[in-house]
Formats: structure tokens, C-alpha cells, sequence
């Protein structure tokens, strides 16, 4: 299930040579699943700094072996858009996302 119309990426691959620019990504599992959502003002130090600490001990996220990415100025609004239509669609939240808080409007 993608939720970006960004191409699928394999994560080690590419993580390194994303633009320090704001977005949203989503990471996926091996059998293309989503495991989070995520959003960041700057993708190029969040994707080196997740590679570079291996997910800082996070066993849910370090399940990553494909990802998409999108720019945009509001990430924290695009998050929220994706989470809830993955909700929508799944009736559940991604398994990374499930252990923070979502802020709602």
C-alpha cells in the first residue's frame, strides 16, 4: 500500500541523497507495508541521522527496507492528512505511529 505518489526507494540505497528540505515520508517494511509516517523540517539530516544511528535502538522503525518521501512547506499538516487516510483505508494507525500521541485539530 503506497500512500505517496513518490517512487518506492530502497532505504540504505538512497536515504543519503535526500535534499535538506522540509516533508513528510513514510517508511515501509519488506512486504511493503507502512510502519510510520513521519515529518521533518529538514529530511536530508533526519534520513542521515535515522542511517547513522540505525533508528536509535527503535526496533519498530529499524524493520525499514523501502521508503517514500515528499517536500512540502507544512509537514506536520501532510502527516496528519496521510495518517488519517491510512486510518481510513486500514481502519488502524501505522505500527510505528501507534506509540506516539496524534495531534488533532
Amino acid at each position: 500500500m503506497e500512500l505517496l505518489d513518490d517512487k518506492m526507494r530502497v532505504w540504505l540505497q538512497n536515504a543519503k541523497f535526500v535534499k535538506a528540505a522540509p516533508g513528510v515520508y513514510v517508511l515501509y517494511t519488506r512486504g511493503k507495508d507502512p510502519l510510520y509516517i513521519g515529518e521533518t523540517n529538514n529530511l536530508e539530516a533526519s534520513f542521515t541521522k535515522y542511517v547513522d544511528s540505525e533508528f536509535e535502538g527503535d526496533e519498530c522503525k529499524q524493520k525499514t527496507q523501502f521508503y517514500q518521501r515528499e517536500f512540502t512547506d507544512n509537514p506536520k499538516e501532510r502527516q496528519l492528512q496521510l495518517i488519517e487516510k491510512f486510518k481510513n483505508e486500514t481502519g488502524k494507525t501505522p505500527s510505528c505511529n501507534s506509540k506516539i500521541k496524534l495531534e488533532t485539530h
